[in-house]
């Protein structure tokens, strides 16, 4: 074999090894991913073991339009939002308004290791999320998208979503436990409910979010690891736009005016009843009066 031949075999062998290490540095476990996703909206609800936090989150102190307080100062969506962008995205404005940045652009940039390192904070130590790592920075690398594409941030309805197949997803996956309607689970209270129609119709991006990742703390399914495209997800919330949000005006019962103590249905009853009685007496005073 003469050198240059060697010489090529070895840059080959070289490159060959280098694409299989970034195959694998991007072969993250979908459940990993979905756990990460988890881990993004309430990781005390996953970490084993784990309390919830007292008191705010350190970095918290640096800004003052969000005036949240307690545990949810410490969830990874509260700062970057359910769409990833931060003060970029649909958090850039509203009561969750921080004006910190996304995590959208630094999953897509950064390698995971580089992720993995922020979450120790190296870029700030109040940022540290040790507990936290190997999921988190699989999501963070590999389970973002880019919702601007499946979500029309004025009117909050899905882009390109097909009601019927939604439909059929809903009804096969979601139904079960949520029921026909999407009432069957009450995530907020008697007077104040939210249901899925409530989470698709405010929130569509923490609808998808949750759609695919799952929910912290409970046995709902994750399109992860389902093997979901993020399209069928927006299918499923295309038809759940559609279903009670809880808001809706309940019937007016039908209570009609009344005048005195005779409500308006009966008084063309009671009209006719006297009217025959007039000509009862009518009739009866003039059959008298002939036969006298």
């Amino acid at each position: 074999m003469n050198s240059k031949l060697r010489w090529f075999v070895v840059a080959m062998v070289a490159l060959l090894a280098l694409a299989g290490y970034s195959l694998a540095q991007a072969q993250a476990s979908p459940a990993s991913i979905a756990k990460g996703g988890k881990l993004y909206d309430k990781w005390w609800k996953v970490v084993p073991n784990a309390v919830e936090p007292k008191g705010d989150h350190p970095l918290w102190a640096s800004q003052t339009t969000n005036t949240r307080t307690g545990p949810d100062t410490w969830r990874c969506k509260e700062c970057h939002g359910w769409d990833y962008k931060g003060k970029d995205g649909a958090y850039g404005s509203g009561s969750h308004k921080t004006g910190f940045v996304g995590v959208y652009n630094a999953g897509a940039a950064k390698s995971k290791a580089e992720l993995v390192a922020i979450l120790k904070g190296s870029t700030n130590p109040k940022h540290d999320f040790s507990a936290l790592i190997d999921s988190l920075a699989d999501f963070l690398k590999e389970g973002l998208a880019d919702d601007s594409k499946y979500i029309n941030y004025q009117t909050k309805k899905p882009i390109g979503g097909n009601l019927e197949q939604g439909k059929q997803v809903f009804t096969s996956s979601c139904a079960p436990c949520h029921g026909a309607d999407g009432t069957q689970l009450n995530f907020g209270s008697e007077k104040e409910p939210e249901y899925v129609g409530t989470i698709a119709s405010d929130n569509p991006w923490e609808f998808l979010h949750k759609v695919m990742s799952g929910q912290p703390g409970a046995p709902m399914p994750s399109g992860f690891e389902s093997g979901w495209a993020r399209e069928k997800a927006v299918d499923v919330l295309t038809f759940a736009q559609t279903l009670p949000t809880g808001e809706e005006a309940p019937p007016t019962p039908a209570v009609l005016p009344k005048t005195g103590d005779t409500p308006l249905p009966y008084l063309p009853l009671a009209a006719a009843g006297g009217l025959a009685l007039l000509t009862g007496v009518a009739l009866l005073r003039w059959t008298r009066r002939i036969g006298s």
